[in-house]
């Protein structure tokens, strides 16, 4: 009798412990059932340029005011999404909380360079972290490599680029003597830099059911 009763607690606890499998892989399976559409929202997006002036390359930060991204209408991979934008920045909107200093980049750097407009698109996120964009002004266009992140739609970018591919020595020439003074270092040297380091981030919108 005790024999048989062991037997039946066994026999029990074997199918508890089945029950409880099954009741895991419904869950996982109902996990797995669960699908996103994303969407681009330009109001959860932030783009900053940041220039340099001085021997020891002291930042000065900036952005556009007038940016226009589109992309698919949705996705149902957040990096598909983000590999379907494209942009139009309008240069004569450039902001870096100084109106003097907006007019001579509109004017001497983009005017001297005939850029109305940057445009571009993503090309492609690797899975290194590595992403490509194109950038094209001054009537050409190059591609950029940068990092970047996607976590849960949350898409980071940044990227250092020389605006010498685009032939913008002119550009820089004549906005640096035109600020000689203002990029005038302890040094007493005159330098404003080429290079440029860019940030963007930007939050997906995300439906799931």
């Amino acid at each position: 009798m005790k024999k048989s009763i062991l037997i039946l607690s066994i026999a029990s606890l074997i199918l508890g412990f089945s029950s409880c499998k099954g009741d895991a892989k419904k869950s996982e399976d109902a996990a797995t059932d669960i699908t996103c559409l994303y969407s681009y929202e330009s109001n959860t997006s932030s783009l900053e340029w940041t220039a340099f002036k001085f021997t020891d390359k002291t930042p000065v930060k900036g952005t556009f005011n007038e940016i226009k991204i589109e992309g698919s209408k949705t996705a149902d991979d957040e990096k598909e999404m983000i590999e379907s934008l494209t942009f139009t920045i309008n240069t004569n909107s450039v902001e870096t909380q100084n109106e003097e200093r907006n007019g001579k980049i509109v004017k001497l750097f983009f005017g001297s360079i005939n850029t109305d407009a940057i445009t571009g698109k993503v090309k492609s996120l690797g899975d290194n972290g590595e992403a490509i964009i194109e950038i094209k002004m001054n009537k050409s266009a190059q591609e950029v490599a940068g990092k970047y992140t996607l976590d849960e739609g949350l898409f980071s970018f940044t990227a250092t680029i020389d605006v010498m591919k685009w032939n913008a020595g002119k550009g820089i020439s004549l906005l640096n003597e035109a600020c000689k003074v203002l990029h005038t270092g302890p040094d007493g040297k005159s330098k404003l830099w080429s290079e440029v380091d860019l940030s963007f981030t930007t939050q997906l919108k995300s439906e799931c059911n």
